[in-house]
């Protein structure tokens, strides 16, 4: 009896110790497969730095923005006033409307405000005009690139961002803000910038009809207490497909529709400018496809 205790004994033993060895054998493997996983994420990291430090790689554009490639900004605000005058504004169909407001200004200088998203595809396609138009009177700095959302209509519009930029100019003052990233989270887009209490009070009280058609819109542009404009003066469908780059390339051929749009879309917002700054510069206030732009914006 004994011995088949002694048996017994013996054979738990045995058992109990090639568990342990499986037991020692699984956390083994977990290691190694955990070290592996580090290795490869180290190498790929790797890789990505690689190719920066290089230079190489192509540039994307998803997610929030990022920095607009020095050509784009050059070729933004270096367009021949040949090239203005080639386009006019004939074939604008909606422009900035005239309001009765105090004057909005900053520093002592008209101001030109801009509320809109990074999400919002109307707001992508009226950037660039807008852009173009200060372009005239003075220098941005730090403009960014992004694309409307995805997953709205007009999905993946190439466009710059107001988002960390600054406009130096000795004509005028420039706010744009930028509400909302592209990219959604928990269902909402991302906030980016916040309105000071002062432009709050301005777009909610012109952003409004009988100021505009329709309340709320975005872009929502105030033009030194002058004219307002609500949404975008053209199809974003223009630029589907487009890079920023092939966007701004575009602007060099007066014929091509996606120049048609934007510069003929800068004239007019350059006629109200030119009336929020008394037609300073003489220069391009008083080039010929400026003034008959104006005759798109009615009277103030």
């Amino acid at each position: 009896m004994s011995r088949r205790v002694e048996q017994k004994a013996k054979a738990r033993e045995r058992i109990a110790a090639q568990l342990a060895a499986q037991q020692r054998a699984e956390r083994r493997r977990r290691l190694l497969l955990a070290v592996g996983a580090v290795v490869v994420v180290i190498v790929i990291v790797g890789g990505l730095v690689a190719v920066r430090l290089a230079g190489g790689g192509k540039k994307t554009t998803t997610g929030p923005s990022g920095a607009a490639d020095s050509q784009i900004v050059t070729a933004l605000s270096s367009i021949p006033e040949s090239t203005f005058a080639a386009v006019g504004s004939a074939g604008v169909q909606a422009a900035p409307s005239p309001i009765t407001a105090p004057p909005l200004t900053s520093g002592g200088k008209p101001k030109v405000l801009y509320i809109g998203a990074e999400y919002c595809p109307f707001c992508a396609a009226e950037r660039w005009p807008v852009t173009v138009a200060l372009s005239r009177f003075g220098t941005f700095s730090n403009l960014g690139t992004t694309h409307s959302s995805g997953s709205d209509v007009y999905p993946n519009t190439p466009t710059l961002s107001f988002h960390g930029s600054t406009f130096t100019s000795q004509y005028l003052a420039f706010t744009g803000v930028e509400t909302t990233t592209n990219e959604q989270v928990n269902g909402q887009y991302a906030p980016l910038d916040t309105p000071t209490a002062e432009d709050q009070k301005t777009f909610d009280t012109y952003n409004a009809p009988p100021y505009v058609k329709t309340g709320g819109s975005i872009p929502f542009i105030d033009l030194g207490g002058k004219f307002v404009s609500s949404g975008a003066t053209y199809s974003p469908e223009i630029l589907a497909g487009k890079t920023q780059a092939e966007v701004a390339d575009a602007l060099k051929d007066p014929s091509n529709p996606i120049a048609k749009a934007v510069i003929g879309s800068a004239n007019v917002y350059t006629a109200a400018i030119c009336k929020m700054t008394n037609n300073q510069p003489a220069n391009v206030c008083s080039t010929e496809p400026v003034t008959a732009a104006a005759a798109k914006l009615g009277s103030s």
